[in-house]
């Protein structure tokens, strides 16, 4: 309440991140020349503080450090300061996070770096705290060293940042040295698959101790595994692995079962105490997964998570003109009165809420049941609380439960005595009343900025779902999320993605006076997203768009001598580094998502020249492909796709046909990682048929619709049952 003592120029900003620090004490600039001049002119450091809106350790150096006056004034007195929202601006978090992670083996945000004034680092590091403990040099403490040693050795440390930024330039470089080829997909994929294998946990899934994410990357590799060694015992393991983790992921805490969709990653190894910001692109790419488990195995459940997915982006992460907000916080009021924010306050529990909310005896159980006995002993909660205090630093969840299945339904249900066919009804209602009850409590801070790139994972995971579950109203979501893009994130004048856009005042989306140009990552999700789309809806005007950003993306990113893209264009003085990627982490790094667009694009166009550069991209990673495919699981799976070859799937027939309809359904309900699907609706003037000639050359036996698997220019024998679609694939 009142006017804020301060206001720095990030007030002007967008940015939900900047705009959190548009009332510190510190004279904040935004990455641009203003400050650039300034830095120079003044020959002062540049302090650069890089992070995102819903990260939690982003907050509490805000408020320890950032609001804290003498700090502001020892910053505003020897330094240019500088903030920058990462998922903004990805391709400077890039080049200093690169530096951090060589000189400090670590790396994370909020990420805190010094800089010469022509934007050298020499210094950084992450979260500080403000001032000296035990064990860490506090904030306070380097900015009065950094700004001593400026003044005594600003030689040296001019001298220094040269050599750290050439040995950063030869570090992360990425080419094709001389005659390299793509490296052969049967030791890229056994390689990948053996390195996954040795790193799983049996017992409670995914690939690593704690803390756990849930990078899909590693599953989806695992699923083309199987499909391409279905009768061995590897590719059972394979299955195994994936469905296993997708279970215990589900079942977990990471799992939000009262307000559906994923939290970020877990802080133990068994998916139970998760950090609780919520993300666009686990969403998007969860509800993809999980629709392809539901492909392969036919288990309804992976369906229905998938479901509980959509929900949630549907009511909670959807924007008026049909965009897809980038994330929510993991940090809330517990309470309308409460004055200080808490880390999961949303999303958990006391024993005694439950109780208060369940208080109803169960009819059929053992005598004196209550609906909260049976909801507790079933997702775990504790009169004491159910979290682990090494889990938890702060106290902050001190006394609460984070529900999480602790027990089949068979188990839950005989131990009260109940009927297996009453407990889903019991467990939904006990989920409806937390629910509602959780609607009054104040919500975490919701990320309004609306990226191209997570948009176009989202979109993906609309489309998929809709193919594989056969749920239309999907499908029309993704097509309402992709002309959203159109409309708000493409400038129909050049052609080019523009990065983000924001929700500005009365619900209206808003561009920044400066609109932030696409990045490598925005064309390659929203290319795959456009695929993703016409494969689900078989229109061809997302086809035909697709392949136009495919040749803009080649025009401002490919490296012509090294091969492969680079993830940001070139002609930006303020960037010391053109950089390409080399892990699939949370998301998969652009080139590895781009080896498939290529191939697919090759499909729908007929342009060979694209799947040359698909080679080339895996030949510029064949070092990294060859000894540690792991790092790479998204771009390992592409080669198995580069060297199988995909196939072409085309149905000729009437899109509006029963019979055109039912081939179609079959294709969708099949997982098929080398396959790309087309219509040939008899349109000889249409877009498809002017990029593919021999399309024409189809035909329909017998007037029914008809399917052809063709490849490299030849089609097998044509086929009119959906049952010979399905064998055949």
């Amino acid at each position: 309440p009142g006017v804020p003592p301060h206001t720095n120029r990030l007030i002007n900003e967008k940015s939900p991140y900047l705009l959190q620090h548009a009332h510190n004490p510190v004279d904040w600039y935004p990455w641009g020349q203003e400050a650039f001049d300034k830095a120079k002119k003044e020959n002062k450091v540049i302090f650069l503080s890089v992070g995102y809106s819903t990260c939690h350790w982003c907050h509490v150096m805000e408020e320890e450090s950032f609001r804290n006056k003498e700090i502001g004034e020892i910053m505003n007195k020897n330094f240019v300061c500088i903030k920058v929202d990462r998922e903004e601006r990805p391709d400077v978090d890039k080049v200093y996070m690169t530096f951090v992670q060589a000189t400090s083996g670590g790396g994370g945000w909020p990420m805190s770096v010094w800089l010469t004034p022509d934007l050298k680092p020499f210094a950084g590091g992450t979260y500080f705290p403000p001032e000296d403990g035990v064990h860490r040099v506090g904030f306070r403490t380097v900015l009065l060293r950094i700004a001593e040693q400026w003044k005594e050795n600003k030689d040296a440390l001019l001298k220094n940042s040269q050599k750290i930024l050439e040995a950063l330039l030869h570090r992360s470089e990425i080419c094709v040295r001389g005659q390299e080829s793509p490296p052969p997909s049967k030791q890229v994929m056994t390689t990948c698959f053996q390195q996954l294998s040795d790193s799983y946990d049996e017992d409670y899934g995914g690939f690593s101790g704690s803390p756990k994410f849930p990078t899909p990357v590693n599953l989806n590799f695992l699923f083309t595994y199987w499909a391409l060694h279905q009768t061995t015992p590897e590719g059972a393991r394979a299955l195994q692995m994936a469905l296993h983790t997708l279970k215990k992921m589900a079942h977990g805490g990471i799992h939000d079962h009262i307000g559906q969709g994923f939290h970020r990653y877990s802080t133990d190894q068994h998916w139970h105490v998760p950090h609780f910001e919520k993300m666009l692109y686990d969403q998007g790419q969860l509800a993809a997964t999980y629709s392809r488990a539901f492909q392969i195995s036919g288990d309804e459940f992976f369906a229905n998570v998938a479901r509980d997915i959509l929900l949630y982006v549907s009511r909670d992460l959807s924007d008026q003109a049909r965009g897809f907000y980038s994330a929510e916080d993991a940090d809330s009021y517990p309470t309308t009165t409460s004055r200080e924010k808490r880390e999961g306050a949303f999303c958990v529990w006391a024993a005694e809420e439950i109780r208060a909310l369940l208080p109803d005896s169960v009819q059929g159980a053992t005598e004196g049941t209550t609906l909260a006995d049976v909801f507790m002993h079933h997702y775990g909660v504790k009169e004491s609380g159910n979290v682990n205090p090494m889990k938890d630093p702060h106290q902050e969840l001190k006394g609460k439960n984070v529900l999480t299945v602790q027990c089949s339904p068979e188990l839950t249900a005989s131990r009260f005595g109940l009927e297996l066919g009453q407990l889903p009804a019991l467990l939904q209602e006990g989920r409806r009343r937390l629910s509602t009850a959780r609607a009054q409590r104040p919500r975490p801070h919701l990320d309004t900025k609306m990226l191209a790139a997570w948009n176009g994972l989202m979109i993906s995971g609309f489309a998929q779902a809709g193919a594989a579950l056969s749920q239309q109203q999907y499908v029309s979501r993704a097509a309402q999320g992709a002309a959203f893009l159109q409309r708000h994130l493409s400038d129909p004048a050049s052609g080019r993605l523009l990065r983000s856009c924001y929700q500005g005042k009365d619900h209206r989306v808003e561009q920044s006076s400066m609109p932030i140009q696409g990045f490598l990552e925005d064309y390659v999700f929203v290319i795959q997203a456009l695929f993703d789309l016409y494969e689900a809806s078989l229109e061809q005007s997302w086809l035909e768009w697709a392949l136009q950003l495919q040749h803009m993306q080649d025009k401002l990113f490919w490296d012509p001598k090294g091969f492969a893209y680079f993830s940001s264009e070139a002609g930006d003085p303020s960037l010391l580094l053109r950089l390409k990627d080399d892990q699939d982490g949370a998301e998969p790094t652009a080139n590895s998502v781009a080896v498939t667009n290529l191939l697919r694009a090759a499909c729908y166009s007929g342009r060979v020249e694209w799947v040359e550069k698909a080679g080339q991209i895996l030949a510029a990673f064949s070092e990294r492909l060859w000894k540690i495919p792991i790092t790479l699981p998204e771009m390992a799976r592409a080669t198995s796709v580069f060297h199988n070859t995909l196939k072409q799937v085309i149905i000729c027939g009437d899109p509006q046909g029963e019979d055109t309809k039912e081939m179609v359904r079959c294709v969708h309900s099949l997982f098929s990682p080398t396959k790309a699907l087309m219509l040939a609706d008899g349109d000889s003037a249409g877009f498809l048929y002017h990029q593919l000639p021999f399309l024409a050359s189809l035909e329909r036996k017998d007037g029914k619709a008809t399917a052809y698997l063709c490849s490299n220019f030849t089609c097998s024998l044509p086929v009119t049952s959906p049952q010979e679609l399905c064998a055949m694939l």
